[in-house]
């Protein structure tokens, strides 16, 4: 398998790098909830957290709390969200594409509960559906440890 240096430019690189660590490291929320990302692919990206005890929603069930996966999974849609102005952006300064990423936004997110949040850590992909030169629309979906599909959702976001 080719590393991504063989097949990205040098400026993408750098750009990737600065996306992991803005969504790992420079956003408080989302180092609260243990989000690491897996993949920067433009077409899925994927990121993981594991259960921890702060992010259960039922204490009685040992389930992780609605909020987190709506979270996680609004997190996610982002992430493809810039990945698709990153990908109609190639070839410009990374500052200049970095500066986009700052202004990117939910405008409306719908999450779909299909079972409870139960397993040791979790998986939440997205996709691209449109991406436009001010809105994106994204699908995502968060897996358990055991392959279940807890939820899904469609968000947009602003992206000029």
């Amino acid at each position: 398998m080719k590393k991504l240096a063989e097949i990205a430019s040098a400026d993408e690189v750098e750009l990737l790098a600065s996306i992991r660590t803005s969504f790992v490291e420079r956003m408080p929320f989302n180092k609260i909830l243990g989000i690491d990302v897996l993949s920067l692919h433009h077409d899925r990206p994927e990121l993981r957290f594991d259960m921890r005890p702060e992010l259960v929603g039922n204490y009685t069930r040992n389930i992780l709390h609605g909020g987190v996966i709506s979270s996680v999974l609004d997190v996610t849609g982002g992430l493809v969200a810039f990945l698709g102005v990153q990908q109609k952006s190639k070839g410009k300064p990374v500052a200049e594409v970095l500066e986009r990423f700052a202004r990117i936004g939910t405008i409306d997110l719908r999450i779909d509960y299909l079972r409870p949040g139960t397993g040791k850590w979790f998986l939440a992909r997205g996709f691209p559906l449109r991406t436009g030169n001010k809105v994106a629309v994204t699908r995502m979906e968060l897996f358990n440890d055991q392959e279940a599909l807890i939820a899904v959702g469609t968000a947009a976001y602003t992206v000029s």
